[in-house]
């Protein structure tokens, strides 16, 4: 009897590689503290040339123009809700519970053959090097990120400053290759989907928990400009393009179950929603216009589209050539849709009757974003002039809270994308997108002004909140996506 003598070459040669891996491994690590410090040392350059601008012209505007007042902007013949309508639409209801996060280190599964997320504790941070900054001349720490809100103290103007976050855990995901231009958690929470301006969207999971089975990267042939997943269960997401595609991707057979397209006459899907309760969702669409800004998307198109048979339904009336639709929102039983438009109007629609019931103007600008408020009873408006606004659904016409993000809407940085707004579960913190490389976090009618995330190493084009628990996500410019989990 013989015994098999093993091959020592081959034995040399895996040890070889595990250590040519480890050391590649170990210096992707010194790349990124170092590309960190000099983000750090960017971003301070930046943060001073603002004062410097600020002092050379300290808002001169700010004391001899008065800001106009929101409510000023609703006109008589516009269509107003009784109270009894509102309350029919918009029914009390109860206050979420504040979700606690209690989770161990995760590692997440690699998507293909290579390691594409990184992970860090908040005792060890790949951004914690960009706190260390270079202080000549008496100036000040430049990580302090700057709110944008101009508060007037003995006749001085001067922007808030708004604390780092105390992070628990972030994991940086790695498998895109062009800037993200959308990103998406799924009902669960347990996967995400992240789409990039080169056509392709990945699905993956953060939490080593999860199964990896449903990793797939999705090739769309064409700009991802809006993605969404099925209310109910992550079973199905939604991929909007810019050549009119409406694409519906199966995550457990791995495969588009329906490829869809609008009308020629509307080829850019700007937004995808899903209703919360029946199996039907809405696009907005728009014609060719002629540039890249807010005020050139072209023409609106709402269409519904149900989910079992993949046709449309009806198109939502918008009048005669409608400014684009940017931005959709459900409410929590489905009932009513919202919709931000180009020309600053937020339109408010009746599902069960395909009908717009009331609508007004809330922006000087084309609005960005739209969003329900958790309990119902107010809607959140990001217009492209940078001013986060909180409309009451009872009172309409009237502001309950307001923010200044205009310092973070440079839409230069964002070429490729729209700055959009994101709330956690229980509305008390709203995250926006920045064409810096750390973006906001607004506490909503707090007594505190807010937070500022860890910085990327280019501007932030994506946000998106966990549905349950305090993790937020953050898709940049810089080709990555980014999971955080704060105390």
């Amino acid at each position: 009897m013989s015994l098999t003598k093993p091959r020592i070459p081959a034995l040399l040669k895996i040890s070889s590689e595990k250590n040519t891996v480890t050391r590649l491994k170990k210096d992707i690590k010194q790349l990124n503290l170092k590309l960190s410090e000099l983000q750090a040392l960017l971003e301070e350059k930046e943060t001073q040339l603002c004062q410097l601008r600020s002092n050379v012209s300290p808002f001169s505007d700010a004391n001899t123009e008065k800001p106009k007042s929101s409510s000023s902007f609703v006109h008589e013949d516009n269509l107003l809700m009784s109270k009894d309508t509102l309350e029919t639409y918009f029914p009390a209801t109860p206050q979420i519970g504040e979700a606690e996060l209690d989770q161990e280190l995760v590692v997440a599964a690699p998507v293909g053959n290579q390691q594409e997320v990184s992970t860090s504790k908040s005792g060890y941070d790949l951004s914690s090097s960009s706190n260390l900054h270079v202080r000549d001349g008496g100036i000040g720490d430049g990580s302090q990120l700057l709110d944008g809100s101009h508060v007037e103290k003995g006749g001085e103007s001067h922007v808030e400053e708004l604390p780092e976050v105390k992070v628990d855990f972030q994991e940086t995901f790695l498998g895109h290759t062009s800037p993200i231009s959308r990103c998406r958690f799924s009902a669960s929470g347990n996967n995400i989907a992240s789409a990039s301006v080169d056509g392709t969207v990945r699905i993956w999971t953060y939490d080593s928990a999860t199964p990896a089975s449903r990793n797939a990267t999705i090739y769309c042939g064409a700009e991802i400009m809006s993605l969404d997943w099925e209310c109910k269960s992550d079973r199905l997401l939604l991929i909007g393009t810019a050549d009119g595609g409406i694409k519906a991707w199966n995550v457990d057979a791995k495969r588009v179950v329906c490829d869809l397209k609008t009308t020629e006459a509307f080829p850019s899907v700007l937004d995808l929603k899903c209703s919360p309760v029946e199996p039907i969702f809405v696009s907005a669409a728009a014609s060719k216009g002629y540039g890249t800004s807010y005020n050139n998307l072209g023409f609106a198109s709402l269409t519904v589209w149900n989910m079992k048979t993949w046709k449309a339904m009806t198109v939502l009336p918008l009048g005669k050539d409608p400014p684009a639709i940017t931005s959709l929102s459900f409410n929590h039983n489905g009932k009513i849709l919202a919709a931000s438009a180009t020309d600053g109007m937020i339109h408010m629609f009746d599902m069960s009757a395909g009908l717009q019931i009331t609508g007004w103007p809330a922006h000087d600008s084309a609005i960005s974003s739209i969003l329900f408020g958790p309990d119902e009873t107010s809607i959140f408006s990001l217009g492209s002039e940078g001013k986060i606004l909180e409309w009451s659904l009872h009172n309409q016409g009237q502001v309950l809270w307001s923010r200044d993000c205009s310092r973070f809407c440079d839409f230069e940085s964002l070429k490729h994308c729209r700055h959009e707004m994101a709330l956690d579960a229980i509305g008390r913190r709203l995250l926006a997108t920045s064409g810096l490389v750390r973006a906001p976090i607004y506490q909503v009618r707090g007594q505190s002004n807010g937070l500022r995330t860890l910085a990327h190493t280019a501007a932030i084009t994506t946000v998106d909140w966990h549905p349950t628990l305090p993790m937020f996500l953050t898709g940049s410019a810089d080709n990555s996506v980014r999971v955080t989990s704060i105390l």
